[in-house]
């Protein structure tokens, strides 16, 4: 069965004659020498898939008796560090503590919160929620909870649970419906229907929301986006506005790429680089779509993924993210 967390537009795949025996003692080596082999490191971490990386970190594991990820973060510092660590960690757990980390300590990092959440399927959804409770015997949904609130937090919730249909099949009366529902919900009274928008736009598949958009615009004579920032506010319209962005598509496909191109060039922008954001859909995209991402970047903004990277990070780091990145464009 094929994985639920590799697609057909990533840049990193399976390394052809692999054997997770050679790579964990070339690792080994490279670590336990005096001063570290970043290269082999680099090498062998970005020129596997993630299925293969896990294979490599159990080996390890067996063949000497400590967690890959232990002595990774035990060797290497800073944002290096911090992106070879999410490399050997699997997908799930990698999103979920992403998650965590985005509601520790003071101030819970919204964004974040919402571009995982707007952004994974259904059935990625309910591996993380797994992951979550394993990691942290807690669970996702009331972590949410105390970290949030009002129509955001529902909305949150909403996402979480993984309920949103992935059907390809679009139906034009429910998505009459759903739109003339939108439209009572928002434009036409006097008040907001918050309910109804979460309801519509956190559970129904991205094709569907599609076809409700264009019957909403036939409608109202306005964009779904337009209504949204003009009836809503906050968090919870970010939010929204991040379901929107992923699934205007002509090909009425979700058009997540966009959305994360976006995140990307924020991240990459101005003073400072968001490393935090910058690893996160680096790695967890490798190997969906970052391709995809990577086109809707150079289309959006005129220049290349790799070469804001390269222009804004540096050392062993960029190394690492540019061969993540694969090519330039």
């Amino acid at each position: 069965m094929a994985s639920i967390w590799v697609g057909h537009q990533g840049t990193m795949r399976d390394y052809p004659s692999f054997s997770a025996s050679v790579d964990a003692e070339a690792i080994h080596k490279a670590i336990r020498g005096i001063g570290t082999d970043e290269k082999t490191l680099i090498s062998i971490l970005t020129e596997r898939s993630n299925a293969q990386r896990q294979l490599i970190a159990k080996e390890y594991q067996a063949a000497y008796g400590r967690e890959l990820k232990d002595d990774l973060k035990g060797d290497l510092s800073g944002h290096f560090k911090c992106l070879m660590v999410a490399l050997v960690t699997p997908p799930a757990v990698f999103d979920a503590k992403q998650l965590k980390k985005s509601m520790k300590g003071t101030g819970t990092n919204e964004d974040a919160l919402i571009e995982i959440l707007t952004t994974r399927t259904s059935r990625q959804m309910k591996e993380i929620g797994q992951a979550y409770y394993t990691v942290y015997k807690k669970s996702l949904g009331d972590e949410i909870s105390s970290e949030t609130s009002g129509d955001f937090r529902k909305a949150l919730l909403t996402l979480a649970d993984g309920r949103r249909d992935e059907g390809l099949k679009v139906d034009e009366q429910l998505a009459k419906e759903d739109a003339q529902i939108l439209y009572n919900a928002g434009e036409n009274k006097w008040g907001t229907d918050e309910d109804a928008f979460t309801e519509i736009l956190c559970l129904r598949s991205f094709p569907q929301l599609k076809l409700t958009f264009d019957e909403y615009r036939n409608i109202s004579q306005k964009d779904i986006e337009d209504s949204i920032k003009g009836e809503l506010s906050g968090r919870f319209e970010d939010l929204l506005l991040a379901i929107d962005l992923s699934t205007v598509h002509v090909c009425c496909a979700r058009n997540t790429p966009a959305f994360l191109a976006k995140r990307l060039h924020q991240a990459l922008k101005g003073a400072g680089t968001d490393e935090f954001t910058l690893n996160r859909i680096m790695v967890s995209r490798s190997e969906i779509d970052l391709l995809d991402i990577r086109a809707e970047f150079k289309k959006q903004y005129g220049y290349s993924l790799h070469s804001a990277i390269e222009s804004d990070t540096s050392g062993d780091y960029a190394v690492t993210l540019v061969k993540i990145c694969g090519g330039d464009d």
